[in-house]
């Protein structure tokens, strides 16, 4: 054998162990459990979402087949991502001000990316299900720790403030718990309907946990209002006409009762009267005079530059700027409006406005089947879109996290469900196809 052909060979030799391994079951199922992790980090941990999302990346990349991913890529669920991550790359092209606050602009923005490698993956993964379980599991644990905490303040895992908050804050864990309950719902329908009885009454149990926790323990305000919209949408997509109306009648009794039988509950909702009041009257800097004034200085800095806007960062400038020379809570420097499309407006204009709008609607689109899949990414797209009424969800992290695990699996789950659907089809009309000849 001529001396060439023996040194080449190792190489050809390691190269098909290397595509054996990466195609090998075990690598797969690595690929399938890290977003599992990630799910059940997202209502504990930052550092645990952030180190399971960089090793995923790592195991997936060697098993894309550039081919399929571009097809996945056509998309506009998948692609749309990418042109807003684009779009805030280029914004530092007209950002005016130190590299810092451009950076800290990219950053919230870039976690979208990683939706069209979730919905590539989970087309081809069998094991979707696995990752909405395991946020379900993981909030479940945090819902019984917040009880714990509400009458052992000393089994917090961080220094929160408000009772029965084991750690976070109460924006995040009311999004968390809220999202199980509507997911919860179609399932003890169809449990009903097959009188698997058992396991119907497993989820109502859950779901009636997480509500009275939101009603009784921890609530954020913009909870109350994602709510009503989701009701409504399981209403429409879920019941007949005779159903929905008992359905609006019962969540109507349900509130009644609640209201008089929760303080904590009254007390969230008239402290938004008196915040106003102190805000209007003394000026003082209740959580809903800051929202207020936040919103008025973005609207300002929107119609400073109402096309492409002040530039990727620009917030964090803007609102310094703002803060200087003020006292008290005024003078606390925040990056945030506390309103998506604020936060989008001031940054990139209307054209990143219409990108914003574009992506959620493509998103609304990807989840029009029926199906539990379908039905999750839903209401994960719709939450998200609404919540962002009164926060920038999208960019936060937990919340923004959640946008982009759920849009990308469920996305995943529908579209392997749409290919088998197809497959079917093609195969039942080559049959009846060869029938008639």
């Amino acid at each position: 054998m001529p001396e060439a052909a023996r040194t080449a060979s190792p190489p050809q030799g390691i190269s098909a162990v290397v595509r054996s391994a990466v195609h090998s079951r075990f690598w797969l199922l690595c690929v399938d459990i890290y977003p599992v992790l990630v799910a059940a980090s997202i209502p504990w941990s930052t550092s645990g979402v952030g180190i399971f999302m960089a090793i995923w990346f790592i195991v997936l990349i060697p098993t894309i087949d550039p081919r399929q991913f571009l097809e996945v890529l056509k998309g506009p669920a998948c692609w749309l991502p990418l042109a807003f991550v684009a779009l805030a790359l280029a914004g530092t092209l007209w950002m005016d001000g130190p590299w810092s606050g451009t950076l800290h602009g990219i950053s919230p923005v870039t976690k979208l990316l990683a939706i069209p490698f979730l919905i590539y993956h989970f087309e081809r993964s069998q094991r979707g299900l696995w990752v909405l379980v395991a946020f379900l599991v993981s909030c479940a644990l945090l819902m019984a720790l917040s009880w714990i905490v509400l009458f052992a303040p000393e089994w917090r895992i961080s220094a929160t403030e408000v009772p029965g908050l084991p750690l976070k804050n109460t924006i995040a864990q009311s999004q968390e718990f809220a999202l199980c309950i509507f997911a919860l719902a179609p399932l003890v329908l169809e449990f009903l309907r097959e009188r698997r009885l058992a396991l119907a009454a497993v989820c109502a149990a859950l779901m009636l946990a997480f509500f009275t926790n939101m009603m009784f323990v921890v609530l954020a305000r913009t909870a109350l209002l994602y709510m009503v919209v989701l009701t409504i949408l399981f209403a429409v997509r879920h019941l007949d006409r005779r159903a929905v109306w008992l359905l609006f009648a019962a969540a109507a009794a349900t509130a009644i009762l609640v209201w008089f039988a929760s303080p904590y509950l009254r007390l969230r909702v008239e402290q938004v009267a008196v915040e106003y009041r102190e805000y209007t009257e003394a000026f003082r800097p209740t959580s809903t005079g800051q929202r207020l004034e936040y919103w008025r200085k973005s609207v300002e800095a929107f119609g400073e530059a109402p096309l492409f806007g002040h530039g990727t960062g620009s917030i964090k400038q803007l609102f310094e700027r703002e803060a200087a020379g003020k006292t008290g809570a005024w003078a606390d420097f925040i990056n945030n409006p506390h309103n998506q499309t604020l936060y989008v407006a001031v940054q990139w204009g209307l054209l990143g406005c219409i990108v914003l709008y574009s992506m959620w609607c493509s998103h609304l689109m990807l989840f029009r089947d029926d199906g539990f899949a379908a039905w999750v990414g839903l209401i994960v797209v719709v939450q998200n879109i609404v919540s962002s009424l009164l926060n920038s969800h999208l960019f936060d992290f937990h919340e923004g996290w959640m946008y982009v695990l759920g849009v990308g699996v469920a996305g995943g789950m529908v579209a392997r469900a749409r290919k088998i659907l197809a497959l079917s089809n093609a195969q039942m009309d080559r049959a009846r196809t060869g029938l008639q000849r």
